[in-house]
């Protein structure tokens, strides 16, 4: 052996002890200093229940208008968040309103919203005056940020058996995971506050998602620290940039889950609207299946596994012995796209429009270790099939058309299914029917007005409508809705 060939081992020996030596140097003992540290300076063994209230910018995560570009943005005119970490559940009150035109959210155009947003355990749900609306896709996502919270990581961490790691200038890290729901590491820094908290949680659409939440300006308010500021990205791009007005330590929360949130079993509800066409509701967002000679076609797989197969499962049991072969996606927007894994599951084409391709291929090749979905767990590849402006994907004895929606506003890349032979028109987000007899808005919805645009350019001969969300109505409620008169 050459003295150079020694020498150079002699380095990778050191250097290997160099390396090996520092990986020893905190062990995972070490968590219960850094916890200690953090939760003695920020008083987080002291707090049960906790209230903020803050306000600023934000974005509406996975609505955006062109599919990989940035979710659109919201002004958050107020948002107080309520927390009972002993039972593991919050509130979110928000008022907020549209900051550009663009992109979905089902926000007014004008105006401001109000929503409350819930989580408790296994069950969350959205309520509006008396009606609590379940939300069971929520749940991993509001748990997730419930214990991002920088009380609510320490408590997570200590619970969870967080590892320690040293890092620079007195900082250390806690890593720890919450089986089935996310992972997480804590950098809490040399003053022993909570200063950034990198985070990976389970999303129906692109599967294990990154989420970075930093806190800064810590003040000391009701016995405790906590930050004046914080900011949020989702999946790479900002969802939150807060300032704190308010704290209040230890206040009353009292979070009852409602009846109709536990009530969370998927429903199907089938309406059969023409021969071989049946309109699938019973939820929050509908679906159609269309029989074709050698196989069934099912327009939209929405929210999630659970509703996206239990779609599938009541389209198969009303037309036995023929495939499911083809789904069709209306367009990107998470709500609308959450169930399009579970498709890829059955062995499914997807139809979609082109400028979704690229996106879907890219987000669903993602890890999805957290908590695997049915694409997963079958191990199956994606098969899309684009649609452009145009695309007939029926038979001779039932046509079928996809036309891209141009010039809306909610997305820049979605697709509306006409069936001209019983003049039916299945669409979603450009127009959602009111409670019947509802009067229309004193200004014509932007979307509403598009779609009928949409519909007299391409000279379509449309009798009924199939929204992706509401009711069947007849088309003149859409022109109705937008004050328009039928042009011919």
């Amino acid at each position: 052996m050459s003295t150079h060939l020694s020498a150079s081992l002699r380095r990778l020996v050191l250097a290997g002890s160099t390396v090996w030596l520092a990986s020893c140097a905190v062990p995972t003992s070490n968590a219960d200093g850094a916890l200690g540290r953090a939760a003695q300076t920020m008083g987080s063994d002291r707090v049960t229940t906790l209230r903020y209230v803050t306000e600023g910018g934000g974005y509406t995560f996975g609505q955006a208008y062109k599919p990989g570009g940035a979710w659109p943005r919201i002004t958050l005119h107020s948002v107080t968040r309520s927390i009972d970490y002993a039972n593991g559940a919050m509130r979110d009150e928000v008022v907020l309103s549209r900051a550009e035109p663009l992109g979905g959210g089902g926000y007014p155009l004008s105006g401001q919203q109000r929503t409350e947003q819930y989580v408790s355990g296994e069950f969350a749900w959205n309520q509006a005056g008396t009606t609590a609306t379940p939300g069971p896709r929520f749940v991993a996502d509001r748990m997730h940020q419930l214990w991002i919270t920088p009380h609510g990581v320490l408590k997570a961490a200590q619970r969870h058996g967080a590892r320690g790691t040293a890092g620079a200038a007195g900082a250390s890290t806690l890593t720890f995971t919450e089986p089935g729901r996310y992972s997480a590491t804590a950098t809490i820094d040399a003053d022993g506050t909570v200063s950034r908290v990198e985070s990976t949680w389970p999303d129906p659409v692109m599967g294990d998602t990154s989420a970075v939440t930093t806190y800064e300006d810590y003040r000391e308010t009701g016995g405790i620290r906590f930050p004046m500021r914080i900011r949020q990205s989702l999946g790479g791009m900002p969802v939150l940039d807060l300032a704190v007005k308010e704290v209040q330590v230890n206040p009353a929360v009292a979070l009852t889950v409602p009846e109709a949130a536990r009530n969370v079993a998927e429903r199907v509800a089938s309406e059969k609207v023409a021969d071989g066409i049946w309109f699938l509701a019973g939820g929050s967002h509908n679906s159609v299946l269309i029989e074709l000679q050698d196989q069934l076609v099912l327009v939209e797989m929405p929210l999630n596994d659970a509703r996206s197969q239990a779609v599938i499962d009541h389209a198969k049991g009303l037309v036995a012995g023929k495939p499911l072969r083809t789904v069709v996606n209306s367009h990107a927007h998470f709500d609308h796209a959450g169930g399009v894994r579970t498709a890829v599951a059955e062995g499914t084409t997807i139809v979609t429009h082109a400028d979704n391709v690229a996106y879907f291929e890219r987000v669903f090749a993602q890890a999805n270790r957290i908590r695997p979905d049915r694409m997963a767990t079958a191990g199956r590849k994606p098969t899309f099939r684009a649609a452009g402006e145009r695309l007939d994907i029926g038979d001779a004895a039932r046509p079928i058309v996809l036309h891209k929606i141009a010039g809306g506003p909610h997305s820049d890349s979605m697709l509306m299914v006409h069936l001209p032979k019983e003049k039916l028109l299945i669409e979603a987000d450009a127009y959602t029917p009111g409670a019947p007899n509802t009067p229309p808005p004193p200004t014509p919805n932007a979307n509403n007005v598009n779609l009928i645009d949409n519909i007299e350019r391409l000279n379509l001969e449309v009798d009924r409508i199939l929204p992706l969300h509401g009711r069947v109505v007849p088309m003149a409620e859409l022109y109705a809705a937008a004050q328009r008169k039928p042009s011919r």
